[in-house]
């Protein structure tokens, strides 16, 4: 009786764990705070272009404008040349995401559901491309342009980025998750190689082509090195070009300078919000097997 009594006297509760709720709580408060602080910015960025150029940085930040001036997204296209960035800029991220969408895709296709010698030493070596830095082949890239007459023009920008070895990748890595069976079935039908890629293939394939598109939009949007290097005329500027130069020209309009870095990221905003589900699904399907 006297060692049970030992005994007892002895335990330790274990600790107690958190429940399920409490930290589901616990995780949804961080991520929300993590949210805030990264959204925190851009919060500030649309505030101040509802103000007067005095009030955008005033200490401590008025985070409520008074007065809210609206019209600053009217002055913006008088005092920019905004409708010819945004079509230049809309111009390349289409033109560009189309391709790669494209030549991706169907490079991805070879790489995966068919076989020859060599397939998969050419596919690392390709992949392989993209470790090496673009500053490395910026001037030969450049010299070429030239002496083939692209340059200052936007089919510079479509050439050079019309092909990527991520859209590749990423697509290839896609493929490969969807059954070999259903291509073997269609050959058997008698479906050629471009039939099975674009009937079978690119439908299953919409969670990839939609990260694919968000991410090659976004990328050639926000561009401005490679627009900085080919397009040097007034009227081929994209919008982050323009809107280096009119800070340059107009450095004490800060509010229109903040009208200005709003409307270039609607279209990327819409984008994604448009795209967002697919993009999920996509970037999380590209790894399951491959």
């Amino acid at each position: 009786m006297a060692a049970d009594v030992t005994a007892v006297a002895g335990y330790r509760q274990p600790p107690r764990k958190l429940s399920d709720p409490v930290k589901r709580a616990l995780g949804y408060g961080a991520l929300i705070v993590a949210s805030a602080l990264i959204m925190l910015p851009f919060v500030w960025m649309i505030i101040s272009s509802l103000k007067t150029n005095n009030q955008v940085f005033t200490i401590p930040v008025q985070w409520i404008p008074d007065p809210v001036v609206w019209r600053n997204y009217l002055d913006i296209w008088t005092a920019a040349d905004m409708s010819t960035w945004l079509q230049n800029t809309l111009v390349l991220s289409v033109t560009v995401t189309f391709l790669q969408v494209l030549t991706g895709s169907f490079a991805a296709y070879g790489f995966s559901k068919v076989v020859f010698p060599g397939r998969d030493v050419l596919f690392l070596a390709y992949v392989g491309t993209m470790a090496v830095p673009w500053q490395a082949y910026m001037i030969p890239q450049f010299i070429i342009m030239s002496n083939i007459g692209l340059n200052n023009t936007l089919w510079a920008i479509i050439a050079l980025q019309a092909f990527g070895a991520f859209a590749v990748f990423l697509m290839r890595q896609y493929f490969v998750s969807i059954p070999d069976s259903l291509c073997e079935a269609a050959r058997i039908d008698g479906m050629s190689e471009y039939g099975i890629w674009w009937r079978i293939m690119m439908p299953l394939s919409v969670p990839a082509i939609a990260s694919l598109t968000l991410l090659t939009f976004v990328n050639t949007w926000n561009d401005y090195l490679g627009p900085l290097i080919y397009l040097r005329s007034p009227e081929l500027r994209t919008i982050q070009l323009g809107l280096q130069t009119f800070i340059g020209q107009y450095d004490a309009e800060h509010a229109l300078i903040m009208t200005g870095s709003v409307l270039s990221i609607i279209p990327v905003a819409v984008i994604f919000l448009l795209g967002q589900r697919f993009f999920v699904e996509g970037i999380a399907t590209t790894g399951v097997k491959g």
